[in-house]
C-alpha cells in the first residue's frame, strides 16, 4: 500500500474550527470534536467495482506507468482525511477509488472498452497516514448515461465496517436528474458527499482541488 502524507486540512474539519473560534471555544492540539460529526452516507459501488487491482493502481490516476501519453480530461486534486465521529483522525485506513475516464468508460471488462483512454489509471489505493490524511491526482469527473459526474469510494479502516460512497461535483446541475444522489433525503447527507472542484494553479497550472473528508459511523 501506499502511504501519500499531505499536510492538507479538510473542509469539514476547518468548517468545524472556523465554527468553534466564532463562539469563543478553543481546543487543545489532539482534542476531539465535542459535537460528533455527521457520518459519510452509503452508497452503492455500482456494477464497475475494479477486478484487477495489479499494476499501477497508485495515488495518481492521471499518469500510468508505462504509457507514452497522460490521461485525457482535466487534473483534479481530491485530498481530505479519514475521521471518526468524534473528529480523531483514522490511521492505515485503505482508501480506494475508482470512475469513469473522460469518455465515460469504467476500466472494467463490463464496461465498453471501445475508446477507453489507455492513459487513465481509472482507479488508485492509498492507505492513510497517522493524521488520517489521502490524496489523489485524478480528472475532474465527467457525465455518462445517466449519472452525473461522480467519483466512487471505499474505505477500509482496521477493525471498522468497510464504507463504500461516492463523490459529486458541488453545483454540477445533473446533480438534480441523478437518481442515486438524490435518493439521500437529508440535506446533510447531500452535503457530506459532496465538494467544490476549484481551480488550484499553485499545485499544478490548470489543475482544480476537492476537499473531501470522510467521516466513518
Amino acid at each position: 500500500m501506499t502511504r501519500v502524507p499531505t499536510p492538507f486540512l479538510g473542509r469539514r474539519a476547518t468548517l468545524l474550527g472556523g465554527a468553534a473560534a466564532a463562539v469563543g471555544l478553543v481546543f487543545a492540539p489532539g482534542a476531539r470534536a465535542q459535537t460528533p460529526l455527521f457520518p459519510t452516507p452509503r452508497q452503492t459501488p455500482g456494477p464497475f467495482y475494479p477486478t484487477d487491482w495489479t499494476g499501477d493502481t497508485d495515488w495518481d490516476l492521471v499518469q500510468v506507468q508505462g504509457a507514452l501519453a497522460r490521461a485525457l480530461g482535466r487534473v483534479a486534486h481530491v485530498r481530505g482525511r479519514v475521521l471518526d465521529i468524534a473528529g480523531s483522525p483514522v490511521a492505515n485506513a485503505v482508501v480506494e477509488i475508482w470512475q469513469a475516464d473522460n469518455a465515460g468508460r469504467y476500466n472494467h471488462p463490463r464496461d465498453q472498452q471501445t475508446g477507453r483512454d489507455p492513459g487513465f489509471q481509472g482507479r488508485g489505493r492509498v492507505t492513510t497516514g497517522p493524521d488520517g490524511t489521502y490524496s489523489f491526482r485524478t480528472i475532474r469527473p465527467v457525465a455518462y448515461q445517466s449519472r452525473t459526474p461522480h467519483i466512487h469510494f471505499a474505505i477500509a479502516a482496521p477493525n471498522r465496517e468497510r464504507l463504500v460512497t461516492q463523490l459529486f461535483v458541488a453545483g454540477e446541475p445533473l446533480n438534480d436528474r441523478d437518481g442515486l444522489f438524490n435518493a439521500l433525503q437529508d440535506a446533510r447527507q447531500r452535503a457530506a458527499v459532496v465538494a467544490p472542484f476549484e481551480p488550484a494553479d499553485r499545485i499544478e497550472a490548470g489543475a482544480l482541488l476537492a476537499s473531501f473528508d470522510i467521516v466513518l459511523g
